[in-house]
This record gives C-alpha cells, sequence and structure tokens, in this order.
C-alpha cells in the first residue's frame, strides 16, 4: 500500500474532492479517484468522507494507494487513430481523457496498453512502463504523439526534441481577450515551491519559450495556437497562465468560474519531425475534436 499526502492550498478550497485528487497526478483519472474515496482509502483530516466533498482550506488528505503486486504493460486492443506507422514509428492522435502510459495508480487504459497491442514491440530505452514514449501530453490534452517502435528510432526522435527541430502546435481557449495577434513567452518553469503538486515560472527553473498566435477573439475568451520550442511540464498552461490568460476548463492552473467541460481546452493539432531512418521531413495535423468544435461553436453564439 503506497500512502501520499496532500494539504488543501487556496486554488482548492471548495472543490470537490474527486477533482481535487485527479489533478495531483495526470495518471489518476476521476473515476478511480471516485472509488478509493468510496472505498475508504482517502482520508480528510482522519476521517472517511464522500467523492462530492468539497474541500477547506488547510485540510489534511491521506491517499492510500493498492500497489500492484507486478505493474507491467498489458497489451489491450483499442480503436487507435493512428496517422502514420512504419517499422520505426507510429504517430498517434490521443483522445481527450486518455493517459499516455501505465503508472500506479492507472495501469490500464492508457494509450501504450492500445498501442503495444497493436504494434507488439516498442522501444526499450525507457523503464518497463513507458515502451516507447518519446514525449508526452497530459491526459485532458488531446492530439498527436509519436512513438518508436524501435531504440534506434527513440534516440533519433529524443535528439530531435533536444535540438528543437519538431515542430508542436497547439489550439487552445484562454480566459480573457488577448490584445496583440503574436506573442512569445520566454519563462524558466519549475516545480511550485508553494505546492510541489503544480509548475509555476520561477527564477530557477528550467528554460521554456511558448509562442503564441490569436486565431479568433470572443468576448470573453480566445482562441490561440501555441507552439512549443521547449517541452516543459505543463508548459503551455502555466505559460499562458503566467502571462494572465489561463486556459479555460483547466482545474489546477485556471479560474473555478469557467467553461462547463472536466480539464483544459487544449489539442496538439500539429505534429512534425524528421523521419528517423530516411531523414523525410513528416508532418501531420489533426482537426479539432468535436468537443473542442463544439465550445468555438458555442463561444461565437453566445459571446
Amino acid at each position: 500500500m503506497e500512502k501520499k499526502e496532500h494539504t488543501i492550498h487556496e486554488h482548492e478550497a471548495g472543490e470537490r474532492i474527486d477533482k481535487v485528487l485527479s489533478t495531483l497526478n495526470n495518471e489518476w483519472s476521476r473515476t478511480q479517484v471516485q472509488q478509493w474515496v468510496k472505498e475508504g482509502n482517502v482520508l480528510v483530516n482522519g476521517e472517511k468522507v464522500k467523492p462530492n466533498y468539497k474541500c477547506i482550506l488547510n485540510d489534511k488528505m491521506i491517499i492510500h494507494i493498492e500497489e500492484d503486486e507486478e505493474l507491467k504493460v498489458i497489451p489491450e486492443k483499442m480503436n487507435l487513430d493512428i496517422y502514420f506507422e512504419d517499422q520505426d514509428c507510429i504517430v498517434v492522435n490521443k483522445p481527450r481523457g486518455m493517459v499516455v502510459h501505465p503508472a500506479p495508480g492507472h495501469p490500464r487504459g492508457t494509450l501504450i496498453n492500445g498501442v503495444l497491442e497493436h504494434c507488439h514491440s516498442l522501444s526499450n530505452i525507457n523503464d518497463g512502463l513507458r515502451p516507447g514514449v518519446v514525449h508526452r501530453i497530459d491526459k485532458d490534452t488531446s492530439g498527436l504523439l509519436m512513438i518508436a517502435k524501435t531504440d534506434f528510432a527513440h534516440e533519433k526522435l529524443v535528439k530531435q526534441l533536444i535540438e528543437k527541430t519538431v515542430i508542436r502546435k497547439y489550439k487552445a481557449v484562454v480566459h480573457g481577450v488577448i490584445p496583440h495577434d503574436y506573442g512569445t513567452i520566454d519563462a524558466p518553469i519549475g516545480r511550485d515551491p508553494k505546492d510541489r503538486q503544480r509548475m509555476a515560472v520561477i527564477d530557477d527553473g528550467k528554460h521554456a519559450v511558448t509562442h503564441f498566435a490569436v486565431l479568433k477573439r470572443f468576448k470573453e475568451f480566445t482562441f490561440v495556437e501555441c507552439q512549443l520550442e521547449t517541452g516543459r511540464t505543463h508548459q503551455i498552461r502555466v505559460h499562458m497562465k503566467y502571462i494572465g490568460y489561463p486556459l479555460a476548463g483547466d482545474p489546477k492552473y485556471g479560474p473555478r468560474k469557467t467553461l462547463s467541460i472536466e480539464g483544459q481546452v487544449l489539442h496538439a493539432g500539429i505534429l512534425g519531425f524528421h523521419h528517423p531512418r530516411t531523414g523525410e521531413y513528416l508532418q501531420f495535423e489533426a482537426p479539432l475534436p468535436n468537443e473542442f468544435r463544439q465550445i468555438i461553436k458555442m463561444l461565437e453564439n453566445n459571446y
């Protein structure tokens, strides 16, 4: 049994406990968290609570997680949205709400479970729970990922990420109306010293650069495209909050009053890289998912 502890911060006060817990770890689904609470594996100030419990500032939470005796990636049959595949790599469009790879607390139903069933073999450079994973996107972010089938491809693709030659463009809806058409956010990112479960712009953080362009303005929101120059954890979410335009629906970095949606409105729509073996430049574009398009339509009609 693994034990995690968390103290409720100001931005979490008033939120449901299942919502708060599901934001602490990208691999914890809200359904899984609700089950832990129902089973009494989550205590608040030493007491059992219900999944709809509203958190209070400074509540002390203890989460007990049943550890699998042997956590490993089990192939699972899924309907994958594949954009490219050959003997070296595969490009997949990950749906919103799906975790990229297994982890304690979320051993099944991840993208890698499905890709492993489809491919049968992936690169072994990472630990056993992340075969083939070259880069990741958050659970509630949809979009394109490149996954390595061989160690050779994995090393070549990681090198491109380090050298910043991979093109990664995201579309997002943010709070507020951005007045300028383009911008660049160059601000270092690291663990938030006030809340270790979040990232923040801090002086001694890692170099991080995000470019953005306004696609459309609404009354209280802006539709933007962001391009990553670096790839820090939660980079777009942290950077847009830093300049005063947090992502709509973001439970970790956004305001409480937001659009009626679970998780940030963010889609990794364009992915471009050089093929690890041939050197040919490949670029793929995944359209906005239906839920995202409905939000844009709602904003056009109501805002």
